[in-house]
């Protein structure tokens, strides 16, 4: 009867130890991953792929402390126990044994900033090898068109052994500590039943006392073991919880906003804005204004890009709806002012979960007509329930971005920025998305502002007006016609 009911015991507290280290373990992810995805953006030296390592293992290592409480409370009652029935038949032993107990750990402790350091590097190692197998994965066709595939081989290589390195030795310390530990703890039982045997051969205790406490010995084998164990758990937990706090109490970017603006209607302008290259620009875009931009340095195009969605380190003013950019809610400033990069992210799923991110989105049809992506849908018998690979690698470029942008135009945003949106697709398919863009954007009363920076004439014809940034600020300002009929450089940036 005794042993059903240890065993029932053992099942269901086994069961709730393991329920509450997945729950805490998914806990930590999930915040973790809001940390991450913060609308004020995460101040870190972190890449993504590291970023990957701190929100699954770190956080996995983290939530099994769970584990160690009632392994350890366990163990602590079971040499408490032993320790006074031997006190009750001897108390030498039983002396020996409460005093031998802590000594033993507070030794084996002395090795716990060493494990909690390798293993700390071991994360970190794994942590830059992933991020470097993220990057290389995502330039992979670049790579293969400078024919460079070979040396990012060997350089994965050389990260991938030192990731190698730094696992076995933390592997190594935690085995040189647990041969340790378990030596120890098996020599302490162990003196506990020469010492008794001792003393029943002198007649200080009965043989019957003298089998009391071998069992005692033996029984303290696991108890001893646990606790001698207990400080290379606590080592690698707190290595990894010290990751995972970096991430979660890391500071954020930008301020808190507390300004709301309110409407659908809503200007952009830019007075006198430093930033990096940036010197001095001057830009606006009205309530339904259609702006194209064309960036002679990449650098103007990229700073600009960069401070429209995050507005940081920078001089002059950004007003959003007559609101400073960085004084706005960051919630509410992502819904009036959607900013999609050049190098857009897709998701593995299918192109109707890329493209309608919010259940209550509507107009998607319109919206995939007017980027061209009704075609990428319509190569696939399944249409929208096409299956997209990770990061869209089982499409073209020129598909992910008529992918991405579909998803940019479905959200209507009150104002829209695009980075180059259509570099990957052919003349014809580009001058359709122009089309679509305007239809889809500047209809009667739409009231929506597009400031598409790019360099593609079919685009810079639909806008309603260009601005050409130089040297940091701008230098010219007028129809795509006009331009292109009164300015050389002009000419030569767009005209293809």
């Amino acid at each position: 009867m005794t042993y059903l009911v240890l065993v029932v015991t053992y099942r269901y507290g086994a069961r709730h130890l393991q329920r509450a280290i997945a729950e805490e373990g998914h806990l930590l992810r999930v915040e973790v991953a809001g940390k991450i995805l913060h609308p004020r953006g995460l101040r870190t030296d972190r890449h993504a792929g590291d970023l990957l390592t701190v929100s699954t293992s770190d956080a996995d290592y983290t939530s099994y402390f769970l584990d160690h409480i009632p392994r350890i409370t366990s163990s602590i009652v079971a040499v408490t126990v032993s320790a006074v029935t031997l006190l009750v038949i001897s108390a030498p032993l039983g002396i020996a044994v409460l005093i031998a107990t802590p000594v033993v750990l507070a030794v084996l402790n002395l090795t716990a900033p060493l494990i909690a350091r390798r293993v700390k590097d071991q994360q970190d190692q794994a942590g830059r090898a992933t991020s470097l197998a993220t990057d290389l994965v995502t330039g992979l066709r670049p790579l293969r068109g400078i024919g460079a595939q070979d040396a990012a081989a060997e350089r994965y290589q050389v990260v991938s052994r030192q990731s190698l390195d730094a696992t076995l030795r933390a592997s190594r310390t935690q085995n040189a500590y647990l041969a340790a530990s378990t030596t120890l703890s098996t020599l302490l039982a162990g003196g506990v039943a020469i010492a008794a045997g001792w003393s029943a051969l002198t007649g200080r205790i009965t043989v019957g006392e003298f089998v009391t406490v071998i069992g005692s010995a033996q029984f303290l084998i696991e108890p001893f073991g646990v606790l001698a164990v207990v400080p290379s758990w606590m080592a690698a937990a707190r290595a990894a919880a010290a990751r995972v706090a970096s991430v979660t109490q890391a500071g954020l970017v930008l301020p808190e906003g507390t300004a709301a603006p309110t409407g659908t209607r809503c200007e952009l302008r830019l007075s006198k804005v430093v930033h990096g290259p940036l010197d001095g620009l001057d830009l606006h875009v009205r309530p339904g204004e259609f702006v194209g931009v064309v960036a002679h340095r990449p650098a103007d195009a990229e700073a600009l890009v960069r401070l429209l969605t995050t507005p940081q380190g920078y001089g002059g003013d950004i007003l959003l709806a007559g609101e400073r950019l960085d004084a706005v809610d960051r919630s509410r400033a992502r819904r009036l002012l959607h900013v999609e990069p050049h190098r857009t992210d897709l998701f593995s799923g299918t192109l109707a979960s890329n493209i309608k991110i919010r259940p209550e989105d509507q107009g998607l049809a319109d919206a995939l007509r007017a980027a061209a992506a009704d075609e990428v849908a319509d190569l696939h018998p399944d249409g929208l329930d096409a299956p997209v690979a990770e990061r869209g690698s089982n499409l073209s470029g020129g598909q992910r971005q008529r992918v991405a942008l579909a998803r940019a135009l479905l959200a209507r945003p009150p104002l829209l920025v695009l980075h180059d949106p259509t570099t990957a697709v052919d003349a014809v398919t580009e001058h359709a998305i122009a089309g679509g863009i305007r239809a889809l954007r500047h209809g009667p009363d739409a009231g929506f502002g597009t400031l598409v920076i790019t360099s593609s004439p079919a685009l810079l014809a639909a806008a309603d007006r260009v601005v050409v940034i130089g040297d940091g600020t701008v230098t010219a300002a007028g129809t795509h016609a006009e331009l292109a009929a009164r300015d050389d450089g002009y000419r030569r940036a767009v005209l293809r």
